[in-house]
């Protein structure tokens, strides 16, 4: 904050006299301009305090030269006496009365360079008290993060510290924790946080200011590479600079306490992602015990594997609080036999999922391998979420070495993988199969003519040796295509 220039006529040592507006008194002065132009505004951004002896001032053109300062919103003006002016032009004082401009009278004795440190000083001092009382506050949020409370009681702290309202809320934007009269209203912040959620372009997310009449509120993103959550604060009063810099100050706090949080839970997801290492390889017992250790483990009774396709993080998130691994490119989730429906629908806003037969804990490899061939009928299907009993035919299937069963496909099917690009033959010999051969209903699948449909399967027949005419060449080969995925 600025000084008044109240303050600064008050100092005895400048001796000023206030000869008109002293209702202005209380105006901040950003700085001092000494000018002895007849139109200083061009040089002056407003606030400030206008110094000058009135070498060009007479009582024709005092009022136009107070209406020009004024229209610029400077503080105040200061008439030096003793050389162009022995005592203050009445014109000057009337016309400065008229425009509520405060007037002072500088004695002849006092240096203008003496005016220009006193306020330079007391702007340093204000500025040296603000950066005291940011750093004093930065202290007390610190100290509030410790708290075994954490976030919430940086919260907590950041509304007394302001004297407002402070609200910390999650990614979607529901209120984790609310202090401070007035924090119903963050309410209304939700189409602002959308914004905030999905900035334009490519840059990060930025903080929102919003003002009216009787509230002004910021609203900050907390991530350090990504949205996971928001803060707001509000208060009846504009934000000062201590404020924002103590508002940043939480900020900075609440969004370490979120990534640490990211932190410990990605650990945590490491163990998991070990442990079901352990289970798939047999060695139940050791991953059992290791689960136990961390306070962790898997429900009783029979148990359902279930994969899920999608970004993995998103994916273990909207696994809660289920046992969930990533493998490869898709996440594991382990659930108890009467949770798979509700977990695969809560999975599958983020994918396709397939959902294996309910398994003993000695079984989950049988379970993971049939939530695979469910998931890739998903896929294949375009559908959110597939079971392995729906998928026609799996019966049999079940009762193949996965292993075994992969490599009769693979080399089944290698002539036509290894036929150049032309990766539509695999597909076309999907739908011609999956019609029972009817060439119209296989090549309406495809969006293709009929001829071109017989002329792959010409081909399909050179490069396998077989005829597809044979049901028992069509059974082999639907096997392989299901078991290849």
């Amino acid at each position: 904050m600025a000084p008044t220039l109240r303050t600064v006529v008050r100092r005895l040592p400048l001796r000023l006299g206030v000869l008109a507006g002293h209702d202005g008194l209380d105006r901040p002065v950003s700085w001092v301009a000494v000018s002895e132009l007849e139109d200083p505004t061009p040089f002056l951004e407003g606030g400030e305090l206008v110094l000058t002896t009135g070498m060009r001032l007479d009582a024709g053109n005092a009022a136009p030269y107070v209406a020009r300062l004024v229209g610029k919103g400077v503080t105040g003006l200061g008439l030096g006496v003793g050389l162009g002016h022995e005592t203050v032009p009445a014109e000057l004082v009337a016309a400065a009365a008229r425009a509520g401009l405060p007037l002072v009278e500088v004695p002849r004795d006092t240096p203008f360079v003496a005016i220009s440190k006193l306020v330079s000083d007391l702007i340093a001092a204000e500025q040296y008290d603000e950066i005291s009382r940011a750093f004093a506050a930065q202290g007390r949020l610190t100290r509030a993060a410790l708290r075994p409370e954490g976030p919430r009681a940086v919260i907590d702290r950041l509304a007394r510290e302001l004297g407002g309202w402070a609200v910390l809320l999650d990614e979607s934007g529901a209120v984790r924790h609310a202090t401070g009269r007035g924090a119903s209203r963050v309410a209304a912040l939700r189409p602002e946080l959308e914004r905030l959620r999905r900035p334009p372009g490519s840059g990060a997310p930025a903080s929102l200011s919003l003002s009216t009449p009787g509230e002004h509120v910021v609203v900050q993103p907390l991530g350090a590479r990504r949205v996971r959550g928001f803060f707001a604060v509000g208060l009846e009063r504009p934000f000062t600079p201590v404020a924002h810099t103590v508002v940043n100050a939480a900020g900075s706090l609440l969004t370490l306490a979120v990534e640490h949080g990211r932190e410990h839970l990605a650990a945590e997801r490491r163990v998991r992602s070990a442990v079901l290492g352990l289970l798939l390889a047999g060695q139940v017992r050791a991953g059992v015990e290791a689960l136990e250790r961390l306070g962790d483990g898997l429900p009783d009774g029979p148990l359902t594997v279930l994969c899920a396709a999608g970004d993995a993080e998103a994916v273990l998130e909207a696994a809660g609080g289920e046992f969930a691994a990533p493998l490869d490119d898709r996440v594991v989730v382990v659930v108890a036999e009467d949770r798979a429906e509700e977990t695969a629908a809560a999975l599958a806003g983020q994918g396709s999922v397939g959902i294996g037969a309910p398994v003993g804990l000695d079984d989950l490899r049988t379970g993971l391998d049939q939530a695979d061939r469910a998931l890739a009928g998903a896929r294949r299907g375009q559908a959110g979420v597939m079971r392995f009993a729906d998928l026609a035919g799996q019966g049999l299937l079940a009762l193949l070495d996965p292993e075994a069963g992969a490599a009769f496909a693979a080399a089944l099917l290698a002539p036509l993988r290894e036929y150049g690009s032309r990766a539509d033959l695999l597909e076309s010999l999907r739908a011609y199969l999956a019609c029972n051969g009817h060439w119209d209903a296989a090549a309406q699948r495809l969006g293709v003519h009929r001829h071109t449909l017989r002329y792959r399967m010409r081909r399909v027949a050179e490069l396998l040796g077989r005829d597809l005419d044979d049901p028992a060449v069509r059974a082999e080969l639907w096997v392989a295509l299901t078991v290849a995925g």
